[in-house]
């Protein structure tokens, strides 16, 4: 697939995480003409990065922040953004005000919330940007991005953003974007699990599950995942795709949230449970439809 990039002046811009996402995200970053400097807590990531994609590789976040209009981050959690971002090495340091940071990891809305206070007292702003669609979606500039904070630089950053996207949409002040990435997981744990049921429980009646997938998929059970993994879960493949350890993370982020706003998710803790079984099976690195594994 050749992704088509919007018309957009160069700008300067920084990525801030170079891993399984940022590092294609940044890609497209560049790919679509814009001066990219990188950085990655593993400085050969980053080397390699612009020996492919050109730019410049820094030593720290502040050092690849200064000078930049955009300031792109996609790490692990809370602890690691803050990391990248606080601190006399971290990158608001080095931005200058005006700048905007957009962070697309998948966090909480509380960090999301304290960041984007700080950039303010700063001059700076701050967008919670995190993202869905996977591998895929940032390999293919194909993601969709959940984004909260203030409107101007949600507005400025879009037609940056879209290098690596198909959707940028601002849903709110600034948490929404987390809170939306934490409605959409939701979503995913409760569909797998009823898909894993359903191939499993077929599988066992005798059918033909991948033409019985063939069927169904043109009706009211279609999804994402049964169009995208409910014949590699036939297959019994999982080596591939949105890891557990990561969707164990995201999903205790939205546990969190929960207890704290009240409300009642039986299915999305169920589900985290059965993901916690897969992790002592070994499968923290399979991807999310493993859950099948445990219906055998």
């Amino acid at each position: 697939m050749t992704k088509q990039y919007e018309a957009t002046p160069p700008r300067k811009v920084a990525f801030l995480g170079l891993g399984v996402m940022g590092a294609p995200m940044a890609g497209h970053l560049a790919a679509a003409g814009h001066q990219v400097s990188v950085y990655n807590r593993t400085a050969a990531k980053a080397q390699a990065w612009v020996a492919r994609h050109g730019g410049r590789a820094a030593d720290t976040p502040r050092a690849a922040a200064e000078g930049a209009e955009f300031v792109f981050s996609c790490v692990g959690n809370d602890a690691d953004l803050r990391s990248i971002v606080l601190g006399d090495d971290g990158a608001f340091a080095g931005m200058a005000r005006g700048a905007v940071f957009i962070d697309n990891t998948t966090a909480s809305a509380n960090v999301a919330r304290e960041l984007h206070g700080l950039a303010k007292s700063r001059g700076l702003h701050f967008v919670d940007a995190p993202v869905s669609g996977g591998e895929a979606g940032a390999v293919n500039g194909l993601l969709t991005v959940m984004c909260g904070g203030d409107a101007e630089p949600f507005e400025a950053m879009k037609p940056i953003a879209m290098a690596y996207a198909k959707a940028v949409t601002r849903l709110g002040g600034s948490g929404s974007g987390q809170l939306a990435k934490m409605v959409n997981q939701i979503c995913i744990a409760g569909i797998v699990q009823g898909l894993s049921e359903a191939v499993a429980f077929g599988a066992r009646a005798g059918l033909d599950m991948p033409a019985v997938l063939e069927v169904i998929g043109k009706g009211a059970a279609q999804s994402w995942q049964m169009d995208n993994r409910g014949k590699t879960m036939v297959q019994d493949k999982f080596d591939f795709g949105f890891a557990v350890d990561w969707m164990r993370k995201d999903l205790g982020l939205v546990l969190d949230e929960a207890r704290g706003n009240g409300a009642r998710l039986p299915l999305t803790a169920l589900v985290d449970q059965f993901y916690a079984e897969v992790q002592t099976r070994g499968g923290g690195r399979w991807d999310t439809s493993s859950l099948i594994r445990l219906l055998g």
